[in-house]
């Protein structure tokens, strides 16, 4: 049996709800069908390590991201498996097909794991609303935690556990929390945050191996130590799901590669999110996996699926909220670059510039409230590399 729809979305994800809001800004009766393997439709994903442990009046009623009114014949737990460009169809495990005039693929990305852990109730590769549901249970039974991964999500959530007064102990491959984003000094100040409020960072180890049993978790290091505890949870990055695309025959390279308009190879085909991988003015080609990258391409891939030839230009933004340090950033965060320290109070509120020869790649805004329009208008300016110039520009 086949069905026929206008607009066919492959993925469930954030991107996946602001493109159907853009479509229907254009077109109030198209038919519009989501294919997700999620059990349930899109969410705001970011809250699962942010905002639902930190905001009291956040609950997870408020991370519901459809209504009713957008008129989406919503299909979870369904895994698209095989999509034939000549018929325009793609076809699904349970054996349905779905004909589309225009196709996005939103298809995320598939967790990074730990070898000889497997996902479990005590082993969380978190990503997911039930991620979220089994770590809240255990962390309301004060059990022990190890989180593995010194990324976004790693310290988030080491930060959102010890916060719930549970035993969490943090591991991570670079030689200081924070090595990779910031430069040394506040790299360090930032460890000490973690260490202040009871978090045991382990730095500079790789988990070699895993093993689980009925009394929890044990995870061996490169260094050979051990460590153990009730629950495992991992931030680990992820890999982009592009099988779909590269049985079509799409062009994929890090991630589906889609030019300006966020078209692939194809013209009848766009990708967005965390799987597409598109030309940035100031980055050059780049896959983002934040949650602005979503907010933004969805509107412009729901009106081009409509037909509109709307250009792809924003430079999107990250951020992230722990103990007392809040950061925002755009365009290129990374401590390789040439940093350049602007504080207004040393190691609470400042901005650091990353450089890249004579160029501005990123800026980051830290404990500093409503200039990230200033940082976006400064990373597009004409390049600027005196230290002097930048001093004092966005306090």
């Amino acid at each position: 049996m086949k069905d026929t729809c206008d607009y066919l979305i492959i993925g469930g994800g954030m991107v996946a709800a602001t493109t159907v809001k853009a479509i229907r800004e254009r077109d109030t009766h198209g038919s519009i069908v989501m294919l997700t393997e999620e059990p349930q439709g899109p969410i705001a994903r970011p809250a699962l390590s942010k905002k639902l442990w930190t905001d009291p009046d956040f609950t997870q009623e408020d991370i519901w991201l459809l209504s009713d009114d957008d008129n989406v014949a919503l299909h979870t737990r369904t895994v698209a498996t095989a999509l034939d460009r000549q018929s325009r169809t793609v076809t699904t495990q349970e054996g349905e097909t779905f004909a589309y005039r225009a196709l996005l693929l939103a298809t995320g990305g598939t967790p990074n794991t730990l070898p000889g852990l497997s996902a479990s109730p005590e082993v969380l590769y978190f990503r997911s609303l039930n991620d979220y549901q089994t770590l809240r249970e255990h962390a309301a039974a004060k059990k022990s935690m190890v989180v593995v991964g010194g990324g976004y999500i790693g310290f988030e959530l080491a930060a959102a556990l010890v916060q719930q007064e549970c035993k969490v102990t943090l591991i991570t491959p670079d030689d200081t929390l924070g090595a990779a984003l910031f430069p040394s000094e506040f790299a360090s100040h930032f460890e000490d945050t973690f260490t202040r409020h009871g978090v045991t960072v382990m730095t500079g180890c790789e988990v070699t191996e895993g093993t689980q049993d009925d009394g929890g978790v044990t995870v061996t290091l490169d260094s050979g130590e051990t460590v153990h505890a009730e629950v495992l949870a991992a931030g680990l990055g992820i890999s982009p799901n592009t099988q779909l695309a590269e049985q079509a025959g799409l062009e994929v390279e890090d991630g589906i590669v889609v030019d300006e308009h966020l078209t692939t190879s194809d013209p009848h085909i766009l990708a967005a999110g965390d799987v597409a991988s598109y030309p940035d003015k100031r980055m050059g080609r780049q896959r983002v996996e934040h949650v602005d990258n979503a907010n933004m391409m969805g509107p412009v891939a729901g009106h081009n699926m409509t037909g509109s030839t709307e250009r792809y230009t924003h430079t999107p933004y990250f951020y992230s909220n722990v103990f007392d340090i809040k950061f925002q950033a755009v365009g290129l965060a990374d401590s390789r670059l040439d940093v350049i320290e602007d504080w207004k109070t040393p190691m609470q509120e400042g901005v650091l510039y990353y450089l890249e020869g004579d160029q501005l790649k990123g800026v980051m805004l830290i404990n500093l409230e409503d200039r990230l329009d200033k940082a976006r208008a400064l990373l597009e300016s004409p390049t600027i590399t005196d230290s002097k110039t930048l001093s004092g520009a966005l306090h």
